[in-house]
């Protein structure tokens, strides 16, 4: 069955860790909703490689009309994160016990907001104190699934795991 998935992407994000899993996740038939602050927008990787035009502006959604979230990682979820919407919206997937799926950096946005105590989490090797110190029990694996809900992974190298763990879970 199709899924609805909700994407936080601003600019500076990791080009193949939105470009890879939306391929996947699209081509496994599920929609993807890249939401940033302007629809219409378009936002870069900070590859230069990726330009991913925004589908909805963050005060025109509300978590409860998405499946799953999918998080990118590089820069773009410690920019995402300053804006307390964004917090937010990510949060409540979380308590909802939604599908989240976080890849490199994108558990900065979980770490702001302060939805990973005691749950089991990777990510980029720059952010795992921030992990602990969230609360997090960090495994250093290429893939870390957690209660059936959160699914985070470390670096590009990853994404392939990450991607049939997340599809696993949405399926």
């Amino acid at each position: 069955m199709s899924k609805k998935i909700a994407v936080l992407l601003t600019d500076s994000f990791e080009d193949v860790e939105y470009t890879a899993p939306a391929k996947e996740f699209k081509e496994a038939g599920h929609s993807l909703t890249v939401i940033e602050e302007v629809k219409g927008k378009t936002v870069s990787g900070k590859q230069g490689e990726a330009r991913v035009e925004i589908d909805e502006g963050i005060d025109d959604v509300k978590p409860e009309e998405f499946d799953a979230l999918f998080i990118p990682g590089g820069f773009s979820p410690d920019i995402l994160r300053a804006d307390q919407r964004y917090v937010k919206f990510a949060k409540s997937f979380m308590t909802d016990k939604k599908p989240v799926f976080a890849i490199c950096h994108g558990p900065q946005l979980l770490i702001t907001a302060e939805a990973l105590k005691g749950r089991d989490a990777t990510g980029y090797k720059s952010i795992h104190v921030d992990l602990k110190n969230a609360g997090a029990a960090l495994q250093n694996k290429e893939v870390v699934v957690c209660s059936n809900q959160l699914v985070t992974s470390r670096n590009p190298d990853d994404i392939p795991v990450f991607t049939r763990e997340a599809l696993k879970l949405i399926s």
